[in-house]
């Protein structure tokens, strides 16, 4: 983790969440200008923020529930992202099909990938437990199907949509599948989840932060997350602009906004990778693509329906064929407990097609 001190809280962590907030009630909505530019800095800095804070909370609770505290940290800032932009921004009835999309494919074969180039290269070989990542594919994968792909096929609504009735049970089995999920992770089955070595009641003692930390580092967790969603509101239009002005797919827009919300945690996940703790890794990865998928979907609904802005959520059959093909891919890497260089490679290569795909449908 990025955690440097569990004594004593990083400056940086407290003064950005509030000059966060300060600069949005001082500058406001901001287009491609040099306050735009500001505001992008300190939100790319208030992330970093809000993940540390989230770190140490994360650590005074222990594994598995420091990898859902990440999670759920991330899941808010992704939110936070949509919300935004769909509030202040033009009408864009894909945002959140590309920037769930988007998480998928980054997690699944770019974060993921890398961590296991990283561990695999300082070590060989790595090791993880099967169970549990099977559980967390095992859920994500009818997760994405049905949030996806399976709109390309219902006859309710025309085109690549759910009816409402339709979207509002997608976004309950989601909701439903999640929780399922943490009852298993955090209840009857919280061995698999553990790094290998690490039994479920004797695994390696690790320092953990004194409770007032942890309660310092909950607050500002929570000053830094609103600072986000009000700076993510301020460049919203200035995101849209500046991808239009290079003349890129409005799908990159979905893509920047996962990139975001993923790059703090990634720095966590290839330290662990780094470290020979590979489950903590993909713990951290799959369950952003987990949590992502199965809280945005119905928060993102309701706020859909109460602004009356239909969401279109089937992708493109290439890109349907692609995101399959991923799932398999991961099915085989992930099916022995141990993971080597070449497994690491295939899924980056996977990632670079995702990314070509999208400037080159």
């Amino acid at each position: 983790m990025a955690v440097t001190s569990l004594n004593r809280t990083p400056l940086y962590t407290i003064i950005l969440p509030v000059l966060g907030i300060v600069a949005y009630l001082v500058i406001g909505n901001a287009g491609l200008s040099l306050f735009g530019l500001i505001l992008a800095i300190v939100l790319l800095g208030n992330v970093m923020a809000a993940v540390y804070h989230a770190e140490i909370v994360a650590l005074r609770v222990g594994e598995p529930y420091g990898a859902i505290v990440l999670a759920l940290a991330v899941t808010v800032i992704e939110v936070g992202l949509i919300v935004a932009i769909m509030l202040g921004g033009k009408s864009n009835p894909t945002l959140m099909r590309d920037s769930i999309h988007a998480v998928v494919m980054l997690v699944l074969h770019g974060l993921a990938g890398l961590c296991i180039v990283v561990a695999t290269f300082r070590h060989r070989e790595a090791e993880f437990r099967v169970q549990g990542v099977n559980a967390y594919l095992g859920v994500l994968i009818p997760m994405a199907m049905l949030v996806m792909v399976v709109p390309n096929y219902v006859v309710s609504a025309p085109g690549p949509f759910y009816s409402p009735v339709q979207l509002a049970f997608v976004s309950l089995v989601c909701l439903g599948l999640y929780a399922a999920f943490l009852f298993i992770q955090t209840g009857w089955h919280r061995a698999y989840f553990l790094p290998v070595g690490d039994d479920d009641d004797n695994g390696t003692p690790h320092e953990r932060p004194g409770k007032k930390i942890a309660l310092t580092s909950l607050g500002l967790l929570i000053v830094a997350l609103l600072s986000v969603v009000l700076l993510a509101k301020a460049i919203a239009p200035a995101l849209e602009e500046g991808v239009l002005a290079i003349g890129a797919p409005l799908t990159l827009v979905g893509v920047i906004i996962a990139a975001i919300v993923l790059l703090p945690e990634s720095v966590a996940a290839v330290r662990a990778a780094a470290a020979n703790r590979l489950q903590s890794s993909l713990n951290l990865a799959l369950g952003s693509a987990v949590a992502s998928i199965g809280l945005t979907v119905p928060v993102i609904d309701l706020i859909s329906y109460w602004t009356d802005q239909p969401q279109e959520l089937g992708i493109s059959p290439n890109s349907s064929v692609l995101m399959m093909l991923g799932f398999m891919v991961a099915i085989i890497t992930y099916g022995t407990g141990r993971t080597n260089l070449l497994s690491g490679i295939v899924h980056l290569v996977l990632l670079a097609t995702y990314i070509f795909t999208i400037f080159a449908p």
